[in-house]
């Protein structure tokens, strides 16, 4: 089956957001564990969640949107309309990842409603 470039510039941004949603979920949780963490039961929550969340992700962009299976593209729109506002409040303290942020939220929400990508999932 060919997919088309917007699938999988939607798949590739899912799955860098859950790669980085891991990352930093891993990062809160070592150093939770190492002791670093003022509140703890909060880094572990906050830990749980960003290790879910990028599991989450990971398996949308995979499991979903690269096998091209209808059901990933709500969760994948449902994440770029989340991180927006998440870049904004970021783009206020830090320019330099928040910019970034939102422009990567706006490429997966374009690639996920483009008409190539909706042809892909539900044919005509």
């Amino acid at each position: 089956m060919r997919r088309p470039v917007s699938l999988l510039v939607a798949a590739a941004v899912v799955a860098l957001e859950g790669v980085i949603a891991l990352a930093l979920g891993g990062f809160v949780a070592v150093n939770t564990l190492l002791g670093e963490a003022t509140e703890v039961t909060t880094a572990l929550a906050e830990a749980v969640f960003g290790l879910g969340l990028g599991a989450g992700l990971l398996w949308v962009a995979y499991g979903g949107l690269l096998k091209a299976e209808r059901w990933g593209r709500a969760p994948g729109v449902l994440a770029q309309i989340f991180l927006i506002p998440v870049g904004g409040t970021v783009l206020m303290e830090r320019p330099a990842i928040g910019v970034p942020l939102i422009v990567i939220a706006l490429a997966g929400l374009v690639a996920l409603l483009a008409p190539s990508t909706t042809q892909a999932l539900y044919g005509d």
